[in-house]
Order: structure tokens, then sequence, then C-alpha cells
């Protein structure tokens, strides 16, 4: 059985008449003979609605406990067993009673509908997840119960069930929605004119977006190409000129006067990428189209009329609006133009508008000499062959006589070698200048501008027509061959940003410098500000040179967002480098955000790290500290107590327990501070020249006489340590050997260097640790095994391993040969002396036993 069909009847507001639609559908299936049961439909008390509820088949609730109450909920798993042909699901964005299956109603839906079963359900416009922020800005409340916008596109029918707020309020005053004494409150709140109102335009948007949807949906199925005026629908066309501004502003000024008006602005781009347009008009113009409500779409098409209107039809446009053309009267006699051919070829369903604007008439202007992209030098050359060449050949060819016709093929030559150097303008005039040789040396009668041979009239104008095609082929080949490279390298800037963004490499400074780098600039500079006004204030840099405050000081600049600008000083950007540099800006504010991101990431990681902390210790209070407290407390009530004549034996053992509870009290509220300091960076260690001999000694206070054996040898160099740490790290490391070593077995504590370092290991034979297990048992509060509570809160190896890496070194855990742990210990050997020798301890006995 394939997936099943969702209905949805959705309101503006509660008491619209949802649930009451919904079950009058149902009496209707039931009449037709659809299996069609009640779920779970809430009257609400509502009289009307709870008649309708009688003679359909309710599908019992389920009954959970929660805080201490009973509550009802829908129980899917009966609905599943009884399996109808259609289930009636109240209110789709409920929350379910904690305890359900699902969290939300909707996944409910969803189970039903996987399983084959049709759901009719209802919801209110301001449920919907992404209209919660204009909800509440709408009604000052915010709703929890939410349901996502994709479950309810998703639905196979969607039914407005639409009233007036006048109506809706009359409902509420005669106590058909809320109770009576709940009337006043709410006409005064949330069923205000103003609020219904507003509620009900988002829910008919809302429908019509959706209807709209569907309608482009049917048409593209059916491959419908007729353009149907269901809403009014405005083709901006934009050439990137400044008068674009003006025609977005006027097709905004025609959407307004028609109800449901929509604004498309469109820019057609050439397939090869190669255009006079302003990236930076383009993008004022894409802001402003969005700050209007519009859209802005790029298009790329050689034929900009076609594409144009295939654009406006695949839209389903109803107009088109263009700016008078820019060309002079002289530029007409090339072709119509756009906006007369668009006129001419846009048919009766759409409707074209020609806006006049002060740049009409004026010109699109000459673009920049061409021959200047090849490079000053060339260009020199050039015109240096395409001048001078001719000359040259000419005293050469009156040494010797070639024939006419080789003498022309010498001249062809020196012009297809000034359009290589130097373009199109350097050939003309070698082709021009040739000819004049030709005609004066070499062509009957000699040193005159008259030819007397119509044959080499003839000639001399072929060589003419060749000289000026050949030049023209060699210019625009030498030019794609420029481009061609250009464009290669532009691809593999572009590819190497969108490498970065997939692996989310490059730092922001990185990337400031790979923009400086690229186009030879002083500086780059990401600005930022928050508002419109707001200053700006550099986010990240890159470059020796000074940086810009603002954008328009710098020699460049690209918008990189609604608040961000990539700034650049150096030199002033051709139009074609502005492409790379816009997508690099674009880069750059996703690095921006991905870093701010990455921050606050790290923030909610350190709080909820710290929150993890706080909960242990707090447990360890509630437990480990209360213990050794109760201990001390009863012995101290029992030594006060006037009931009991105790002996010197038993006064000496209550005050051995309070002795021992004393003691491990001092040791978890040092491990517990210790704990703090660290996770608070405020351990600041003191590195002095360290006796080891003199440091571990001490360490081995804490732990029963015979328990430890300790090895350090005479020729151990001193370590560059903080003593009162190391003896703290040393102190936790040895007493927790201690406690899961056997008795027979006392503990090795062995020191030994190795290079720049000194290492000390302290060896038990105990149970030991896995591998899996050895990194985990150095984070705060754990307990390795089945620890007993009261055995300390967790933190002593959490402690020592704090305090080793703040003084530069290391712990770690390792197998014992044999069985059991080894802790090993690492820090720093002290600096080597002037005379190239380590400072050594003094030579003295070696010590064996604690």
């Amino acid at each position: 059985m394939g997936r099943g069909r969702l209905r949805i009847y959705l309101g503006a507001a509660p008491g619209v008449g949802k649930t009451y639609a919904m079950l009058s559908e149902a009496h209707r299936r039931v009449e037709r003979g659809t299996d069609c049961v009640v779920a779970l439909v809430e009257h609400h008390e509502r009289p009307r609605t709870e008649v309708l509820l009688h003679g359909l088949e309710q599908v019992p609730r389920k009954e959970l406990r929660h805080r201490g109450g009973v509550f009802t909920d829908m129980d899917v798993d009966a609905v599943l067993a009884r399996r109808p042909r259609v289930a009636l699901v109240d209110e789709l964005a409920h929350t379910n009673v904690p305890g359900s299956r699902n969290t939300k109603r909707w996944q409910d839906v969803e189970e039903l509908l996987d399983a084959g079963i049709d759901v009719i359900s209802t919801v209110d416009i301001q449920h919907l997840e992404s209209l919660g922020d204009v909800v509440e800005s709408i009604t000052g409340v915010r709703q929890r119960e939410t349901v996502p916008d994709e479950i309810v596109r998703r639905a196979d029918q969607i039914e407005l069930v639409d009233m007036s707020p006048q109506a809706l309020r009359r409902r509420m005053a005669h106590g058909n929605i809320h109770r009576p004494d709940k009337v006043d409150a709410a006409l005064s709140d949330y069923f205000r004119p103003g609020n219904l109102t507003a509620l009900r335009e988002l829910a008919l948007l809302w429908v019509a977006d959706r209807a709209d949807e569907y309608l482009q949906q049917y048409r593209s199925e059916h491959r419908v190409s007729k353009i149907w005026g269901s809403r009014e629908r405005i083709v901006v066309g934009l050439t990137g000129g400044p008068e674009g501004r003006t025609l977005i502003r006027r097709a905004a000024r025609l959407a307004e006067k028609g109800a449901g008006g929509e604004v498309l602005a469109v820019y057609v781009a050439r397939s090869d990428g190669l255009t006079a347009a302003s990236p930076k008009e383009l993008a004022v113009q894409r802001t402003l189209v969005e700050d209007l409500g519009g859209t802005f779409h790029h298009v790329i098409g050689d034929d900009v009329p076609a594409a144009l209107l295939d654009f406006a039809r695949g839209a389903n446009a109803t107009q088109i609006v263009l700016g008078s053309s820019r060309r002079r009267a002289w530029q007409y006699v090339l072709g119509p133009g756009v906006g007369a051919t668009v006129v001419r070829e846009s048919g009766p369903d759409l409707d074209v508008h020609i806006v006049t604007h002060e740049e009409a008439a004026k010109g699109r202007g000459l673009p920049v000499a061409r021959g200047a992209r090849l490079g000053r030098a060339r260009i020199v050359w050039g015109w240096a062959v395409g001048l001078a060449g001719p000359v040259v050949l000419a005293l050469l060819l009156n040494t010797v006589d070639l024939g006419l016709a080789n003498d022309m093929l010498l001249f062809l030559t020196v012009v297809v070698a000034a359009a290589l150097l130097g373009g199109l303008l350097p050939a003309l005039a070698s082709a021009a200048l040739g000819t004049l040789l030709l005609n004066y040396f070499y062509t009957p009668p000699l040193h005159r501008f008259t030819i007397a041979d119509p044959k080499n009239i003839v000639a001399i104008t072929v060589f003419t027509g060749v000289g000026v095609s050949v030049a023209s082929v060699v210019d625009l080949a030498a030019r794609r061959t420029q481009q061609a490279a250009r464009l290669r390298a532009e691809a593999e800037i572009l590819s190497f940003l969108a490498g970065n963004v997939l692996r989310g490499e490059t730092g922001l400074e990185e990337l400031l410098e790979r923009v400086r780098e690229t186009f030879g600039m002083d500086t780059a500079a990401l600005l930022e500000r928050d508002g419109d006004r707001a200053p700006w204030t550099c986010v990240g840099r890159a470059g020796p040179g000074p940086g810009v405050e603002r954008p328009e000081d710098a020699d460049v600049d690209v918008p990189a967002g609604d608040r961000l600008a990539l700034a650049l000083t150096g030199r002033v950007l051709p139009a074609e480098d502005r492409r790379v540099l816009a997508a690099f800006a674009a880069q750059a504010a996703v690095v921006l955000d991905r870093r701010r991101l990455q921050e606050e990431a790290d923030r909610a990681r350190a709080l909820a790290e710290g929150n993890r902390i706080r909960t242990a210790l707090l447990a360890a209070v509630s437990h480990d500290l209360r213990t050794p407290l109760a201990g001390i407390k009863a012995s101290v009530s029992s030594l006060r107590s006037d009931d009991v004549d105790w002996s010197e034996e038993d006064r000496a053992e209550l005050l051995a327990g309070i002795e021992d509870g004393a003691d491990r009290l001092d040791h978890l509220v040092g491990n517990l501070l210790d704990m703090s300091r660290l996770q608070t960076g405020t351990v600041t260690p003191i590195i002095r020249e360290t006796d080891l001999d003199e440091v571990v000694p001490m360490a081995l206070g804490g732990v029963p006489e015979g328990s430890v054996v300790l090895d350090v040898p005479e020729s151990l160099p001193m370590a560059a340590v903080d003593a009162g740490l190391l003896e703290r790290a040393v102190a936790n490391l040895v007493e927790n050997a201690v406690k899961y070593s056997p008795d027979a077995a006392p503990v090795l504590v062995a020191a030994s260097a190795l290079a720049d370092r000194v290492e000390l290991r302290i060896v038990d034979r105990g149970p030991g640790v896995p591998d899996e297990a050895k990194e985990r048992i150095f984070a705060p509060f754990q307990r390795y095994g089945d620890a007993p509570r009261g055995a300390g809160v967790g933190l002593g190896l959490a402690v020592a391993r704090g305090f080793a890496e703040a003084m530069s070194g290391s712990l770690a855990a390792e197998d014992t040969p044999g069985g059991g742990l080894t802790m090993v210990l690492t820090v720093p050997a002290a600096a080597v002396n002037a005379a190239g020798l380590q400072p050594v301890r003094p030579v003295g006995p070696e010590r064996r036993a604690s």
C-alpha cells in the first residue's frame, strides 16, 4: 500500500471553524461509505463542534501520567491497528504529552501516512515555523507549538477556512469560542481587529503562494507556454547601467497597483561571460529590488530579447519594464535594439512598458580600447611594426624585383605581424600604409598615386581587403586566446574558493592575503557595520600598507553582504577583475560567518562543560563531602555525650576517626580547588630548577608507610618544574596507585632521564585499565570500574594531568608488564649551564623506601 494522502484545513486564528469543517467533511465521507474514524479531535467545549462528533467512530485515547496528573492523547498504535481509510487528527502543531512515542503530533501523522492511512488535520497560520517571528511581532505572543513548513507544503490538499475579523469577534462575543469569563480578555488582547486582520492576510498570502506553486507545477508538467494572467508579475530588464534603479522603482509602483503583484528583476549576461556591466551597480540594484520585496535573477543568453522573453513566459509574467534605449540616432542603423525587438516579439499576452530615464539617447559610450587589454608593451611594438615595417620593407624591395604578387604577400605578412602584436588598429594602419607604398613604388606608373592597369586596381583592392580581414581574424584569435587564458585563471580561482567552501578551510586573514596577492594590491580589508548609519569597523585585514576605515577611502570596494564590504588599496581594478573579486567578497563573508559560528560553538561547548562540572561538583558535595562530615559529626557528638563513659581506647578510636575524616575532607577540597583553578586558567606555575629527591618524598606523606618504594638515581638531572604543583600531582598519582595495588605489592616510584626530559613512573600491580579507557580516566569526576562512592570524587588524575601540562609536561597511562597500571609523568629537565653540563642533585645515598 502506498503513502496516505494529507488534507489540511488552514485558518488564520482559533475559532474560524477548522475543526467544524473537518468534522463536516468526515460526515460526508461516511455517508459515501468511506471508513473514517476520529483519531483525536479537541472540541474545546464548543457545543456545535461536540455535536458533530456524534455518529463518528472514535478511537479510544491513551492515558499518560505526567507530574502527578493523568493526561490523554492520541493512541497511534490503536489507530494503526484499526487501519481506517481516513483518520481525523486535530491540531497538527500540538505538542504531545511527555512519555508519548513522538514529541509532536505531526510526527504521529507522518506515521499514519507512511502506513497508507489518509489523514485530515487542522492548523492555524501562526503555528507555521517560518512565520514565528512575524506572528510574534503582530500579536506579541511567541508560539511555542510549531510545525515545519515543509510538512504543510507536502499536503495533497490545503483548504483555507476564512472568516472576517468582525464575524470572528462576534462569534467570540457570543461565547462560541471561549468560556464567557475569558471573552473580554481575549477580545482586548489576541482577538483585536488589527491582529486578526494581519493574521488573515498572512493566511491568504500563504495559501496564494501555495496555489501559485501548484499552478507553476501544472504548467510545467503540461508544457503550457501561454501566459495565464492569474496575478501581476512584472519582469524588469536590467543592463547593469545606472538607469536600472529607476526601472526597478517604476516596476514596484506598477506591482503595488495590482493585488499580489510581484517584481522580478532580470539581468541577461552573454554566455562568454565578457560583459561591460558593473558588478557594483548590479549588487546595488539587487539590494534595491530585494528591499522592495522583489527577486533578482541572472540569466545567460547571447540573444538578449529572446532570453528576456523566454524568462518572462517561463515565470508567467504579465508585464515587462524596459528602459529607453541609450543608443544614439545613428546606432539604429545597426539594428532595432532590445526594446523594439521585445515589443515586436512579446505578443498579445505580455504588456511592455518603455520607461524614459536620464541616460536615454546618451549612448553607451565606447568601451575601453580593446588593445589596452593586450598590454602597453605589445601595443607599442604593434604600432612600431605596423608603421615602420612597411617602410623598411619598401626600402628592401627597392633593391630587388620580386614581382607585384610577391610584394603584396610580404606586405601582408607585416600586417599579420602588426595584428599579432598590437591588435586591430596597428594592423589597419599597416594595411593602409602598405596599400599606399604598393601603389607608389610597385604599381605602374611608378612614383605616382595612380594605377594605369585595371588589373592592378583589382590586385590593390584585394590586398587591402585581405589585409583588413586577416588583421581582424588574427586580432580576434589573439583576443580569444587571451580571454580563454583569463577565464581559465578565473576558473582556477573560483575552483579554489569552491574547494575551500566544501572543506571549510582558509581563515579570514589567509583569504584576504590571497585576495591581495591575486590582484596585486597593497592591502585588503573586510569592513562591517551594524546599520546603514553605523560606523565601519575592520573585522579582518591583510597587507603591510595603511588600512582603510571606510569603503569610500579604498581604491576598490565590493559589497559582501548587507553590512559587509571588501575594501582594497593599491590601484583601481578593471571591470573584468571585479567579477572574481565579488566571488572573493562572498567567500570572505562565508568565512567570517563560519568563524563566528565556531566561536559560538566553542563558547557553548565551554558552557556545557562548565555545567557538567558544576553538576558533578554538586553530586560530590552532596555525598563525598557529606560522608566524612557525617563521620566527624558523629564522633564529636559521641565524645561530647554524657550518657556514655568512654574508655581511653574508645576515645582514641573516635579521635582517629575524626582525624581521618578531616584528612579526607582536606584532600577532597584541595582537589576541588585545584580543578577549579585549572578550569578557570588561573594556574601560573613558578618554574625553578628542582631536585626530584626533595619533592617526591614529601608527596608520599598521605600513604601508609611501606606501601611505596622510591627509586631515584644519583645521576638524575634536576627538573625545571614548580615544586608545589609537582608535589600535588605526584601525591594524587601515588594515592591512586596505592588504592588499587594489592597490599603485598608496594607501588614503585622510579625516576629516569631521557634527552631533555625527566620521567617519573608510578607503577602499581592492580587490576589495570583497558586501552579504550586509558584516556577517559583523566577526565574530571571519573571513577574507573566499580569504585565505591566515598572513594573520592574522581578528580585526582585530572588535577595531576592539568598540573603536568601547566609545567609543559605530560601524563599518560601505560600497562605494567605482568599486570597493573603505570603512570608516566614527564617534565622538562633544567637548562644546560654555561659549561655545557646539566645541574645534578648532590650525590648521596639512594632512597629505597618511603
